[in-house]
C-alpha cells in the first residue's frame, strides 16, 4: 500500500529550517552513513546532482517549491540539469530522485531483497515494527493478499455500495441552499465512516465519533519531530493510538465472543485476519494494523472527490457530458426498478475517465520512498545500498512525453484506454508492484457513488478556491459550494 509524507512545518520556511536541524540530530547513524560510504561509487557511475548545504541539503529549496503553484519545479529544474534520475539530499538523507517512468516502475516492482519502504522517523515510531506499511517478505504478502482478496469479494462490494450511498444521502439531506457546503469536510467524514466499517465493522455512533476524534490526534503527529517527551506532538499522537488500540481490541474480543470470526463470510478486514489460520496474527498486531491501514485511506478518497468537483466546475463541457452519462444510467435503472450496484457505478466510461484524469492532475500521492538494500543498477544508474530513492509520480504525470498538454484537464485523453492492464507506465497514482494499493477499486467506487448522486441531484456554484499541494494535497478553503436541488 503506497503513500508518502514529506516532513515540513505548517507555517513558514524558518520553522522548516529548525525541523531539518533537529531531524538531523535525531537521525540514526545508519541513516547518515550511506552518504559518506557510497558517494564515491555514485560519482564513478556519473549519477549527477547536488547534495546542497551541510546537514540541510536541498530541503529548503524543495519545501519552498512545494508551496508554489508549480511544486514539481524542484524536480523539473534538476531533471534539465542532471537528467531524469539525479542525486540530492532531503530531510537528513542522501536521496536519489527518479522522474523516469521506466526506472520508477522497476523500483516499485522490486522485492524486499532490493528495496524496502522508507518513512520519516516520527511515522515509523507511530506505526511500529509490525505495521503492514513497514513489514516485508512472506508476512506482508500474506496480509496484503488477504486484504486484496477481501476487497474484491461480492459481499464487500455490496456492503460498501450500500453503506456509501446511505451515508451520502443522509449527509445530503442536511444540505441547505442558504449556506455553503464544504465539500472537503463532507467527503472526509463520509469516507472515514466507510473506511471504519470496512476495516472493523464499526457503525455510526459514539464509538465512531470517538475513533474519528482520536484518529485526528493520531495523524497530527505523523510528521512531527521525533521526540516522545510528554507535551510533544508525537507523545500526544502515541497516546491517541493507545486509546484507539484499546477500542479495537474490545471490538475484536466482542467478535470472538459473538462467534463472528467463525462465520463463513468475513464481514470486514478484521474478520479476515482473525479467521486466517496460516499466520499467527495476534489481536494486538491486528488492532495496530487496522489503525495503520486508515492512514493512506483516510485522506485519499476525500481529496479525489473534492478535486474532481473542482475540475468539473472549471470545465463546463466535461461537466455536461459527465452529468448526461449519469442521468442516463439513473433513468435506465429506475425504469427497470433495479438499484445501482458496484458494477453500475464503475461501468460509466466518461465518469471513470474523469476520475482517472483527476488522479493524474491531482497527484494525491506525489511519490513514494524506497531504501536500497544493496547496490542496484537500473538503466545504467547505480543506486547505492542504504540510499533512499524517491519515485516522483507527479513529474511523470505532468510530463509532456507521456501526456499531451499535461497541465490541461482533459478526461477525453483516457477514452478507449484500458487502465487496468498496467501497461501505461506514465500513470501510477496508486503505486505499483507488491505494494500496489489493494483499495484502488474501492477508492474509484466511493468517488463514483458520490459524484453520481451529486451531479444528478444538485446544481451548484463553486466559490473560488486554490489547490494546496504541500505537504499534502488539499483545498485552501475546503472547497465551498452553493447547491440547489434538481427538480
Amino acid at each position: 500500500m503506497e503513500f508518502i509524507f514529506f516532513t515540513t512545518t505548517a507555517l513558514a520556511i524558518i520553522s522548516t529550517t529548525v525541523v531539518i536541524f533537529v531531524t538531523f540530530i535525531f537521525t540514526s547513524n545508519s541513516q547518515r552513513r550511506p552518504w559518506k560510504a557510497s558517494s564515491a561509487v555514485v560519482v564513478k557511475k556519473c549519477l549527477l546532482g547536488s547534495m546542497g548545504w551541510p546537514f540541510i541539503g536541498e530541503t529548503l529549496d524543495f519545501v519552498s517549491c512545494g508551496y508554489t503553484d508549480c511544486p514539481q519545479s524542484f524536480m523539473e529544474k534538476r531533471s534539465l540539469l542532471y537528467g531524469k534520475v539525479f542525486k540530492t539530499h532531503l530531510f537528513g538523507s542522501p536521496t536519489i530522485v527518479s522522474t523516469d517512468a521506466e526506472v520508477s516502475k522497476i523500483i516499485l516492482q522490486s522485492d524486499a531483497n532490493s528495496f524496502v519502504p522508507s518513512y520519516p522517523k516520527s511515522l515509523t515510531d507511530l506505526m511500529g515494527e509490525s505495521s503492514i506499511l513497514r513489514i516485508n517478505g512472506c508476512l506482508h504478502r500474506r496480509i496484503h493478499g488477504l486484504i486484496g482478496s477481501f476487497f474484491k469479494s461480492p459481499y464487500l462490494k455490496a456492503q460498501v455500495t450500500s453503506n456509501m450511498r446511505n451515508l451520502l444521502l443522509k449527509s445530503m439531506a442536511t444540505w441547505k441552499e442558504d449556506r455553503p457546503i464544504y465539500i472537503q469536510d463532507e467527503t472526509k467524514q463520509i469516507a472515514f465512516q466507510v473506511l471504519a466499517k470496512v476495516l472493523i465493522g464499526l457503525d455510526p455512533g459514539d464509538e465512531m465519533e470517538f475513533l474519528m476524534v482520536e484518529f485526528q490526534k493520531f495523524i497530527a503527529g505523523l510528521m512531527s519531530l521525533p521526540i516522545k517527551l510528554p507535551g510533544t506532538q508525537l507523545h500526544r499522537s502515541l497516546e491517541a493510538k493507545k486509546k484507539m488500540v484499546k477500542l479495537i481490541l474490545k471490538i475484536l474480543k466482542d467478535k470472538r465472543l459473538n462467534g463472528e470470526t467463525i462465520s463463513k463470510v468475513s464481514k470486514d478486514v478484521a474478520d479476515v485476519l482473525l479467521n486466517d489460520k496460516s499466520e499467527k496474527l495476534t489481536d494486538e498486531l491486528i488492532s495496530d494494523n487496522m489503525i495503520d491501514l486508515m492512514i493512506p485511506g483516510e485522506d485519499s478518497v476525500p481529496v479525489l472527490i473534492t478535486l474532481a468537483i473542482k475540475y468539473l466546475s472549471d470545465c463546463p463541457k466535461a461537466l455536461h457530458q459527465f452529468k448526461e452519462e449519469n442521468l442516463e444510467m439513473k433513468r435506465r435503472k429506475e425504469d427497470l426498478g433495479d438499484p445501482l450496484c458496484w458494477d453500475d457505478y464503475l461501468s460509466l466510461p466518461f465518469t471513470q475517465s474523469v476520475i482517472t484524469e483527476t488522479l493524474r492532475m491531482g497527484n494525491i500521492i506525489m511519490g513514494v520512498i524506497r531504501k536500497a538494500m544493496k547496490d542496484v543498477e537500473i538503466k545504467g544508474y547505480l543506486i547505492p545500498k542504504g540510499w533512499c530513492v524517491l519515485t516522483h509520480f507527479r513529474s511523470v504525470h505532468l510530463d509532456e512525453n507521456h501526456h499531451d498538454s499535461p497541465h490541461q484537464f482533459n478526461p477525453w485523453r483516457w477514452q478507449d484506454k484500458d487502465m487496468n492492464n498496467g501497461s501505461n507506465i506514465g500513470f501510477t497514482p496508486f503505486g505499483g508492484g507488491l505494494r500496489l494499493c489493494p483499495g484502488l477499486d474501492l477508492a474509484r467506487l466511493e468517488a463514483s457513488i458520490f459524484l453520481h448522486h451529486f451531479v444528478t441531484e444538485f446544481r451548484w456554484v463553486a466559490e473560488s478556491d486554490t489547490i494546496i499541494n504541500f505537504p499534502t494535497v488539499r483545498m485552501k478553503n475546503r472547497m465551498p459550494i452553493w447547491v440547489k436541488k434538481e427538480k
